[in-house]
C-alpha cells in the first residue's frame, strides 16, 4: 500500500518505520493524537469537537499515568469515580468524556490506521477498547440539566400559556351566549 493510499490518521502518515524515535512513548502518543485529528478533520467534525475530546484523552493519560497501548477499563473507572467524586462532575460531561475516550479507543484499534500493529511492534502490546456497555454511563433522562436550565414540559407549557381567571369571574371577552344575547 502506498503512502498516499493510506486513511487520513494512518500511522504510516505519521511515523516512520524503522526510524528509532528519542522518547518513543511520547512520540507515538502524540502522532496517534495528530492521526485522530485527521481522521476526525476528515469525518468533517467540528474544531471545537476535535480540541475538546483530544483534551479528555490527554487528561485520561495524565491521570491514568499512562499511555493508550497500556490503558485498562479498571484505569477509566478510577477517572470516572474521581471526576465524579471528587471534582463533581454532571452525569452527561463524564458521559461526553467516556464518548471521547470511546471514539479514541475505537481509531486506535481499527487495523486501517495500523497504530495497534505499530505499538505492538514499538512497546511489545497494542491499545485496546477501554469504553464498554458494563462501564459507561448510561442516558435515562431526556433532560438532565438542573431544574431550572430545564426546558418545560409540554403540560407546563400549556399551563403557563393558558390565562388565569378569578373564580366567578366571566373574563373580559364575552362567550357565545352573551354574545348572541347582544345582536339579538
Amino acid at each position: 500500500m502506498s503512502r498516499n493510499s493510506l486513511a487520513p490518521g494512518a500511522a504510516g502518515l505519521h511515523l516512520v518505520s524503522d526510524l528509532p524515535l528519542l522518547r518513543p512513548d511520547e512520540q507515538v502518543f502524540t502522532a496517534m493524537l495528530d492521526g485522530w485529528r485527521n481522521q476526525q478533520l476528515a469525518r468533517n467534525l467540528a474544531f471545537s469537537t476535535i480540541e475538546g475530546r483530544e483534551k479528555t484523552v490527554q487528561a485520561l493519560a495524565r491521570h491514568a499515568d499512562a499511555f493508550p497501548w497500556t490503558w485498562s477499563p479498571q484505569m477509566l473507572d478510577e477517572w470516572m469515580g474521581d471526576l465524579r467524586a471528587v471534582r463533581g462532575l454532571k452525569r452527561s460531561t463524564l458521559r461526553n468524556y467516556q464518548g471521547a475516550v470511546r471514539s479514541f479507543c475505537e481509531f486506535a484499534v481499527d487495523p486501517a490506521y495500523g497504530w495497534a500493529a505499530t505499538c505492538e511492534e514499538r512497546f511489545g502490546t497494542h491499545p485496546i477498547q477501554i469504553v464498554h456497555e458494563w462501564n459507561a454511563a448510561v442516558h435515562v433522562e431526556d433532560a438532565e440539566a438542573d431544574a431550572a436550565k430545564r426546558p418545560l414540559h409540554p403540560g407546563r407549557v400549556a399551563g403557563v400559556l393558558r390565562p388565569r381567571r378569578r373564580p366567578g369571574h366571566q373574563g373580559s371577552r364575552p362567550g357565545p351566549q352573551r354574545l348572541a344575547a347582544r345582536v339579538s
